[in-house]
């Protein structure tokens, strides 16, 4: 007898006795397929007594009997609730063995109903976003600047934005620095690509000038036998540079966008758009934080207890990897203190299943969406980004089951996007 209920849209239990007369019928139909298989000593292969093949594999046998019955009993339950498909995994919340029968209670987890009904009220009002012509020309003039002409100068006296080229050889109590010199070294004046006050310290020296400058290398600086200590370089001005920005013309759009066909409208049509971009996403930002917490206090669903358990695990995991060994080592000792951790990360665990399933409901409503191919273009641009081979990093995803998590996050950014540029539209 299966008695099957749901306690709400996301969970439900199903409850049965699994009598010993069951049992043994499953046990009788595992042996008899086992002894066509089995091969024992003194009998020829299938022709193995079912009752030697019972004895001598009794454990495995009343195992596969327990977990046939146990599965028989979930699908009995899911067909009378109707339920097509589970979220995760199923628990067995009770098993108890007694002389004639099997008392099971299984759980398990479905996707809940979810009613998004008013979500639109959750984005907030947004101010038209413009782009000036001021701001346009300022881009056109640093994209000018990024593609400038290098050329000699006929400077007398290095100033800031030049191009000091310069030999200098380092020294530290004396003795010469290893890798501290360079002959003909093109430093830009102002760029602060050097050691703090080594640029101030050229700024006005005359070509063909010889002099010393002493600086001091910072507490923090990358190598560590030289951090903080004192030293003085020799430093020769051979010759000043300039940057000559290229022309803001139609030969620049071209080359900048890298199209035989572009013209400069081209070009500040293009520029318009990144500063709009760049607009948007400034002011985007705290925007989506305050949709996500409308739709949290918003509405009221149904959780799948397995998933939000589940969240509850990876935030532990999230919180343990900030502490020291000695922490987490009391933490292991101290189930007061997990229970401590359990209860203070639940409700921030319970709001983010929460917005995972409305994240994908309003998505779907809103025709929003990341394709496989979308996703893999992400993941191999970051691993490139961070210098490691992007097919091991999507088989490490795959490993780890995190490719549905990363497509999650997608969708929410691509739908937060969304909602707030179609206000932005409504309001403009």
């Amino acid at each position: 007898m299966v008695e099957a209920k749901k306690i709400d849209s996301a969970n439900s239990i199903i409850k049965a006795e699994i009598e010993n007369q069951d049992l043994e019928a499953k046990k009788d139909k595992i042996a008899k397929q086992l002894a066509k298989k089995v091969k024992i000593q003194g009998f020829r292969p299938g022709k193995v007594p079912v009752k030697i093949v019972k004895k001598m594999y009794a454990a495995d046998i009343e195992q596969d009997a327990i977990s046939e019955a146990v599965r028989d009993v979930l699908n009995e339950g899911l067909k009378a609730l109707e339920i097509a498909e589970m979220i995760a995994e199923p628990e067995v919340v009770k098993f108890d063995k007694g002389e004639e029968k099997i008392e099971v209670e299984i759980k398990v987890f479905t996707r809940p109903e979810v009613n998004i009904e008013g979500y639109e009220e959750c984005v907030p009002e947004i101010e038209k976003i413009e782009v000036s012509d001021e701001e346009i020309n300022e881009e056109l003039q640093n994209i000018a600047k990024s593609l400038a002409e290098i050329k000699d100068s006929e400077k007398e006296v290095a100033q800031k934005g030049d191009i000091a080229v310069i030999d200098f050889k380092g020294y530290i109590d004396g003795k010469e620095m290893e890798n501290g010199s360079a002959e003909d070294y093109p430093l830009e004046l102002g760029s602060n690509s050097f050691i703090p006050g080594f640029e101030d310290q050229i700024v006005g020296m005359k070509v063909g000038e010889s002099k010393k400058i002493k600086v001091t290398f910072p507490e923090n600086y990358g190598a560590k036998e030289i951090a903080g200590k004192e030293a003085e370089f020799e430093v020769t001005l051979k010759k000043i540079q300039e940057k000559i920005p290229a022309e803001i013309n139609d030969d620049l759009a071209k080359k900048y966008l890298n199209d035989e066909n572009a013209t400069l409208d081209t070009l500040k049509e293009h520029v318009k758009e990144l500063i709009l971009s760049r607009k948007k996403a400034e002011v985007f930002a705290p925007k989506k934080e305050e949709i996500l917490e409308c739709l949290v206090k918003k509405y009221e669903i149904d959780l799948p207890e397995s998933v939000v358990e589940r969240e509850v695990e990876i935030m532990i995991n999230q919180e343990a990897s900030k502490m020291s060994p000695a922490e987490i080592k009391e933490l292991q000792e101290n189930p007061e203190k997990v229970k401590e951790l359990r209860e203070k990360l639940l409700p921030d665990a319970k709001d983010r299943v929460k917005l995972t399933f409305l994240i994908d409901a309003i998505a779907k409503k809103e025709n929003v969406d990341v394709s496989d191919q979308e996703l893999s273009q992400v993941i191999y641009y970051e691993a490139l980004m961070q210098g490691q081979n992007p097919q091991d990093v999507i088989k490490y995803y795959q490993e780890n089951n995190l490719l549905p998590v990363i497509k999650m996050n997608m969708i929410e950014e691509k739908l937060l996007n969304k909602l707030l540029d179609d206000k932005l539209s409504s309001e403009g």
